[in-house]
């Protein structure tokens, strides 16, 4: 995201929480140049990751063997 000087100004601690908690690079333009404020320890990206109930959990070699005939209905 590129925004200028001015709304840097502007929201300067929104955008940099925004930058810290995304990991996103922002890039302000000042004068024809950009500068790019990124991050120093960018967050990992599994720690973002939220809880999907009723996923499987294990070796996916046990579906492979698992006797379904009797859920099976022709």
């Amino acid at each position: 995201m590129t925004i200028t000087a001015s709304e840097l100004r502007q929201n300067v601690y929104r955008l940099l929480d925004e930058v810290l908690a995304s990991g996103v690079p922002l890039e302000v333009e000042r004068g024809g140049r950009r500068l790019r404020i990124v991050p120093v320890d960018a967050p990992e990206k599994l720690s973002r990751l939220s809880a999907h109930p009723g996923t499987i959990a294990g070796d996916p070699e046990d579906l492979v063997h698992l006797d379904w005939s009797g859920e099976w209905r022709p």
